[in-house]
């Protein structure tokens, strides 16, 4: 019988999500947890497993659509039993068939997939799709006045070829069909330097001489009710992250009073440890950066002040503390900007919260940081000094109270034992929510966190 399985709530109760590509094509055979598709959520990619074992018949959406909570993704064709709408598992009809099948697994309706039958993890089906590789060659071979033949369709049925978000990205940038790339990563994951060496493969072979596209002298205009259109303009849709981004930053911007302040620290002895630290075999791994010592300088400062870790409850009337620091590392990606947090960061050292950063980063740019991490920080950090902006006003993450910002550090004159020298200085810049913080608090908190940059040593007396 067939069976719907309807796309579930990925977590926070997002209310939608695109599909970035279907990995299961009509007529293939499909087993439990097996990936089906890509969907993107306004905070994450999310891989899709089968809750069915059995055959696609239809996939309801096509790729690059946005579907809703709650509508169907895929009709699945399973032998031997009556027809489940993964969405509503808890019929009567269902409660019946589990009583009846105890052994049988059960979908996962948050997306996650069912619990598999077997410690074996599902088998790929060959790869089918790449029947035009014998042409592809051509491509490559021909000289510019060669009539080049043009290459069959791929088999729809085949699979897809596998790569990460942001190599698709890059694909689709350069205009290339990753179908007809060459994989060299493990499990025939197409990588990045695979797309880069096809592209200069087929713009070798192009044509030495191609006359340039003349952009219209002025854009087509329509009637006021109309976008403007043309070769001078391109219009992009707003959604995913960048549209998650900015409904947050309204919220946070016309919610919370914001109030930002600064303060310039000579962190040369801050330079020094991490160079030590940095130069100890025992530590090498962990490549312990000035962030990781501002960060732990936060959670130190945090500990003082709490009341720039915590929210304004206004359904409750409350204002709620927290007792752990979950850490957010602002991130910027290909998709846009995300914040995903380190979890009780208070309790990790230097080399932990080192490590934490770059994994979040890593993760966070390849587009796999889970919709748990995306949500539930407390309080975060934003390193614009990575772009070399010396200061700034960062904006509130909602619903968290303050947000520290972090800019380059600079060689610079500096007063310094009754004298001026060059001196490592970089400027703080502290926002927060004057609701729950007043000027008072989030003076002493930027102190703090001044101190422990200037003699890292007073995070003894801190901790």
């Amino acid at each position: 019988m067939i069976s719907e399985f309807r796309l579930p709530d990925l977590g926070e109760g997002l209310p939608e999500a695109e599909i970035v590509q279907w990995l299961v094509a009509e007529g293939d055979a499909v087993t439990l947890n097996q990936p089906i598709a890509e969907v993107e959520t306004a905070k994450a990619i999310v891989e899709l497993p089968s809750p069915f074992a059995g055959t696609v018949r239809r996939l309801h959406a096509e790729t690059g659509a946005v579907v809703e909570v709650g509508s169907p993704l895929i009709a699945i064709e399973v032998a031997g039993v009556e027809a489940l709408d993964a969405a509503s598992p808890t019929t009567d009809a269902a409660t019946a068939r589990e009583e009846d099948e105890p052994e049988r697994a059960v979908p996962n309706l948050v997306g996650y997939g069912a619990a598999p039958r077997t410690s074996q993890r599902p088998q790929r089906r060959a790869r089918t799709g790449r029947v035009a590789a014998a042409s592809d060659t051509s491509v490559l071979e021909a000289a510019p006045h060669d009539d080049v033949p043009e290459a069959p369709p791929i088999d729809a049925r085949g699979e897809r070829p596998r790569s990460t978000p942001p190599v698709r990205l890059l694909a689709k940038q350069l205009g290339i069909d990753l179908a007809l790339v060459e994989a060299s990563g493990v499990e025939g994951v197409i990588r990045r330097e695979d797309v880069e060496h096809f592209a200069a493969q087929v713009r070798d072979a192009a044509p030495a001489t191609v006359a340039p596209v003349q952009p219209s002298a002025t854009p087509t205009a329509v009637d006021g009710s109309s976008s403007v259109t043309g070769e001078r303009e391109t219009r992009l849709p707003i959604r995913g992250v960048r549209k998650a981004t900015a409904a947050a930053m309204v919220r946070s911007a016309f919610t919370a009073p914001h109030v930002t302040c600064f303060l310039e620290v000579d962190v040369t002895e801050t330079s020094r440890l991490v160079e030590h630290l940095r130069a100890d075999a025992r530590l090498a791994e962990h490549r312990i950066g000035i962030l990781a010592v501002v960060a732990k300088a936060v959670c130190l400062a945090l500990r003082a002040e709490p009341s720039l870790n915590a929210r304004w409850d206004d359904e409750a009337g409350e204002i709620v503390q927290y007792h752990y620091v979950n850490l957010g590392i602002a991130a910027a990606t290909e998709r846009g900007l995300i914040v995903p947090h380190i979890p009780d960061a208070q309790a990790l050292g230097l080399a932990g919260l080192a490590d934490a950063i770059r994994g979040l980063a890593q993760t966070a740019r390849a587009g796999r940081a889970a919709p748990s991490a995306l949500s539930g920080g407390t309080f975060s950090i934003t390193n614009f000094g990575t772009f070399g902006v010396d200061a700034g006003t960062p904006i509130l993450n909602p619903p968290e109270a303050g947000i520290l910002g972090i800019g380059a550090v600079r060689r610079r004159p500096w007063e310094h034992d009754g004298e001026i020298a060059l001196r490592d200085v970089l400027t703080l810049s502290l926002s927060f929510d004057h609701r729950l913080v007043d000027g008072e608090q989030g003076a002493r908190f930027l102190a703090a966190v001044g101190d422990v940059l200037r003699e890292p040593g007073r995070a003894m007396l801190l901790a």
